[in-house]
């Protein structure tokens, strides 16, 4: 198996092809510096957390740094603001399984000089109950926070704390009661101001449910303290079919470009394809007479004019690794992390991984993102001493699918649990793994290095595994594990897109 180039979403014509950032990039939320701009996402259970990307036109992405280098708990969909110079994200944690720190939703804040680090240690806010941060500045050049539901509460002048209790200050638009969703769920809201306006842009309709569930809406005020009018043709963005290429769009950013045009991030899933999450998503805006945003593009699956801005197109890279660097964040993060889980590892000849736990459910298995389709992915791995390695594809701890090897005997796993098959395999402390998903069915192969590929005796079909199944806004995603007490060495890890069919 060799590499193979991703294709970039920029086609080099003057026009580009959602997604503008593939794989698994939830509740994006971007900010423009100049002209360049930088983008973060939810990161959920993932150590490092908060990955930030950067752009001059809002279509070639490239990876700069992970902005939460120990998350405190599960991370939800944070806010990407610049006050005076100075840059913050607004993070929500929620409780978690894998950490004690938090045990109600709390929003806190880390700072910095420069949106590429370094960042600050977390500062709480002393918000609690409440996820989906939004900020803005007010008329009367007061700091102030809103968040789900919708409430606000203002902050000190330097942004670290709230000064006033959460009160209720919009309660969003309704759309008929017929409509196919998951649930009302007001959230998300992103706040800008044009003109004498300001606008608060909220999703509703839930979004890990049916198809034509989420959607973006639009209110809008003189003031920050409302009254808030709803824009008359909400929802702006929604899918309407699940005939549409793009699933439960919503949770938007809203900005303007140097050039005075006007764009939308969101996320969706991908038609069919859930299992990849929910993906970045780039839209033009265009603005009525009596100053209200439409988003103009009728086909987001088509090729859309580009955002102006001198670049060349980029694609974000395979995560393939020969382990020569760390590569924390843009290739490789934890899963339900202990405390330093990185201390686990260690980078000669190859990735170093002590074991954890006694299977990928409790090991904190280390996953990157599939961006793709149909793909494989391969690693050759060493285990030592009592040490249980393998190759998976990972949605979180209660759904994986894929083998591991402990030096005498293949273990294959599938839902989520080891299961009865027993893979006949030779003895010996190295061997080579290869998982192919080629448009949800996975099949696995293994050889000792040199020699022939033996496949794996049971296909798996995972088209099921994502949020709206298992209740988990997470992806399926390609992983390493090392359980048991000894060490495992990964080597070579390949990632392939595959296109056109796949030979079975």
């Amino acid at each position: 198996m060799t590499d193979a180039a991703r294709s970039a979403p920029d086609l080099g014509n003057g026009t580009f092809l959602n997604p503008v950032l593939p794989g698994d990039r939830p509740d994006p939320a971007v900010l423009r510096v100049g002209e360049l701009y930088y983008l973060t996402h939810s990161s959920f259970d993932a150590s490092p957390g908060l990955a930030i990307w950067r752009s001059p036109d809002l279509v070639n992405w490239t990876f700069v740094t992970c902005a939460l280098a120990e998350p405190l708990s599960t991370v939800f969909a944070p806010d990407f603001v610049e006050h005076d110079g100075r840059f913050y994200l607004y993070i929500p944690f929620i409780p978690s399984a894998w950490s004690e720190a938090i045990t109600e939703p709390q929003i806190w804040v880390i700072h910095a000089d420069s949106p590429e680090g370094p960042w600050s240690e977390p500062v709480f806010t002393g918000v609690t109950g409440a996820i989906d941060p939004g900020h803005v500045v007010g008329e009367d050049g007061e700091r102030y926070l809103f968040v789900n539901g919708i409430r606000r509460c203002r902050l000190s002048p330097d942004g670290l704390h709230a000064v006033t209790a959460l009160e209720q200050v919009y309660d969003g638009w309704r759309y008929p009661d017929d409509w196919i969703t998951e649930a009302y769920a007001l959230e998300g809201p992103k706040l800008f101001r044009r003109g004498d306006w300001f606008y608060l842009v909220s999703a509703v309709g839930g979004t890990g449910g049916p198809a034509t569930g989420h959607m973006v809406i639009v209110a809008r005020a003189r003031s920050v303290h409302g009254p808030w009018q709803n824009a008359p043709g909400n929802p702006i963005a929604r899918t309407w079919s699940a005939d549409e290429a793009w699933w439960s769009r919503g949770h938007a950013t809203i900005l303007d470009a140097p050039d005075g045009s006007w764009w939308m991030v969101s996320h969706g899933y991908a038609n069919g394809y859930r299992t990849l999450g929910r993906q970045a998503l780039l839209e033009p805006i265009v603005w009525t007479e009596d100053g209200w945003p439409v988003a103009s593009a009728a086909d987001l699956g088509a090729p859309l004019r580009k955002p102006a801005g001198a670049s060349s197109p980029i694609a974000v890279p395979a995560p393939s690794d020969d382990f020569s660097n760390t590569a924390w964040g843009e290739r490789w993060t934890f899963d339900n992390p202990g405390i330093d889980e990185r201390s686990r590892t260690r980078f000669h000849d190859g990735l170093t991984v002590r074991g954890a736990g006694t299977s990928p459910a409790d090991s904190s298995p280390l996953t990157t993102w599939a961006m793709d389709d149909a793909y494989e992915i391969e690693v050759v791995l060493e285990v030592c001493d009592a040490a249980l390695g393998g190759l998976l594809l990972y949605f979180n701890d209660r759904m994986f699918f894929g083998m591991g090897w402990d030096g005498s005997a293949m273990q294959s796993y599938a839902g989520g649990i080891r299961t009865h098959w027993r893979e006949p395999a030779e003895p010996g402390a190295s061997i080579e793994l290869r998982l192919r998903n080629n448009r949800h069915v996975v099949t696995g192969w293994h050889r000792r290095p040199g020699e022939a590929w033996v496949r794996h005796g049971v296909r798996y079909e995972t088209s099921g595994v994502h949020s709206a199944t298992l209740n988990d806004l997470k992806s399926l995603r390609p992983a390493l594990f090392a359980a048991g007490d000894g060490d495992v060495v990964f080597r070579r890890f390949q990632y392939r897109p595959l296109d056109g069919e796949v030979q079975r």
